[in-house]
């Protein structure tokens, strides 16, 4: 299971700025005014061999009137609960803050490992000025310069010492499907629909799952263990931070788990928290069901399902090839179909394909539309072999690997999905000098 890393700290320290390098991306919106960050954004980061999620938070504000801002202490604090690693970013050009005296303290209570960062060190001068947030009581500081990159690695280090090892959860081979979601989707009541019991407390009050609940199913010839997400971990009003607690239950479970059925509700349809959390299983690998939960309450019309589908489609592009089914957890309806359809993307989520019969289609694929050339350069890919992955992934040697374009790579997944079952799973293809 990967592990939870947090970043945590007053307003414009430049927690936005470490997330985007870590994470190798953009997605966390970075600017010189304090409280852009409202909401947490999660991303992957790989540092020697070792994946974990980045969970970046808004600036901490203790006993503001500021709704934002009493909103975003508040993510905080579930930031840190949740998180295995937190990471206290502090600013050497204004030295120590009364603000940063408050985290400091809300972080010695929360027993956590706490890695003290002070960011914008980028000169011998500022080295110097380090020492003083000793003063903190948070042991070892690292100093380091988001913009530029420099004294992160060192950093990375320490994060990943610091993450618990992967442990096998009582030595069992089982299975695992996660029910992920939004609250009020419905995800226990198809747990409860698929066990056939009542297993989980249903409510129509967002939040009443308070933990992530494992079942072991063994009916209908199918074992595995189940897992239903929690809106709500601890006794805080359910009201409050709902999607953020979402989030971080739906991300450890993710982690935890080999298929995840994402379940949306058919009424308010598929929205961007839902994508993103489909984003991250399956930048982690994860196999995908998409479920439209509540179908039974929808007006019908010629075709429904059809566009409702391709509409889906179109938000989650480029990855398209996943099942998407339309029941009603409440009514039962097409609840056996789940099953299959989930051990099915389990299945194709370890299957391995014959070398013969893998470069028999992208021999044809490469015949039928060459990889563009590039400077003049023509480019040639003579062998293709799937690489012995706990999920799928191939390496296609070439002449000019580095010059091949993503939408090639692009083109030759989608040939190898038309002529291999790997429907709900993600491919990874690497190329490689012959």
């Amino acid at each position: 299971m990967a592990g939870i890393v947090a970043i945590v700290g007053r307003p414009n320290v430049g927690k936005s700025t470490l997330f985007n390098r870590f994470t190798e991306t953009r997605d966390a919106i970075v600017d010189d005014i304090s409280g852009v960050t409202r909401d947490r954004i999660y991303g992957l980061c790989q540092w020697n061999g070792v994946e974990f999620t980045v969970i970046d938070t808004g600036g901490y504000v203790e006993n503001s009137g500021d709704i934002f801002e009493v909103e975003i202490a508040k993510q905080v604090h579930i930031a840190v609960k949740e998180a295995d690693v937190v990471l206290f970013m502090v600013d050497v050009e204004t030295g120590i803050t009364d603000l940063d005296q408050n985290v400091a303290g809300m972080l010695r209570k929360s027993k956590k490992p706490v890695v003290l960062v002070v960011n914008k060190v980028d000169n011998h001068i500022r080295m110097q000025e380090t020492y003083v947030f000793y003063q903190l009581g948070l042991g070892e500081l690292f100093s380091v310069s988001s913009v530029s990159g420099q004294g992160t690695g060192e950093l990375l280090d320490v994060v990943v010492k610091n993450i618990p090892a992967n442990i096998d959860d009582e030595g069992e081979a089982l299975p695992r499907i996660s029910i992920i979601g939004r609250p009020n989707v419905g995800k226990s009541s198809l747990v409860n629909a698929l066990t056939g019991e009542e297993r989980n407390i249903v409510t129509n009050i967002a939040g009443t799952t308070r933990d992530a609940i494992d079942t072991k199913f063994n009916k209908f010839g199918y074992n595995f263990i189940i897992t239903d997400t929690a809106g709500l971990r601890k006794k805080e009003k359910v009201t409050d931070n709902l999607e953020f607690y979402s989030v971080m239950r739906a991300v450890k479970a993710i982690d935890n788990s080999d298929v995840c059925l994402l379940l949306i509700d058919a009424i308010s349809g598929i929205e961007s928290q839902d994508i993103n959390i489909m984003n991250l299983a399956l930048r982690k690998r994860k196999g995908i069901v998409l479920l439209v939960n509540k179908w039974d309450l929808m007006e019908k019309e010629t075709n429904s399902a059809k566009n409702y589908e391709e509409h889906i489609l179109r938000k989650t592009a480029p990855f398209t090839d996943f099942p998407v089914l339309f029941i009603s957890a409440l009514q039962l309806q097409r609840v056996h179909k789940v099953l299959e359809t989930a051990m099915q993307v389990f299945e194709n989520r370890s299957r391995k394909i014959a070398t013969s019969k893998l470069n028999e289609v992208i021999t044809e694929a490469v015949s039928t539309y060459h990889p563009p050339s590039v400077r003049g350069l023509q480019i040639k890919i003579k062998y293709s072999v799937q690489l012995n992955n706990p999920t799928p992934a191939f390496a296609m040697f070439a002449n000019h690997p580095q010059y091949i374009k993503e939408a090639y790579k692009r083109y030759l997944e989608n040939k190898i999905r038309e002529h291999f079952m790997f429907s709900g799973v993600p491919i990874q293809i690497y190329f490689r000098e012959k």
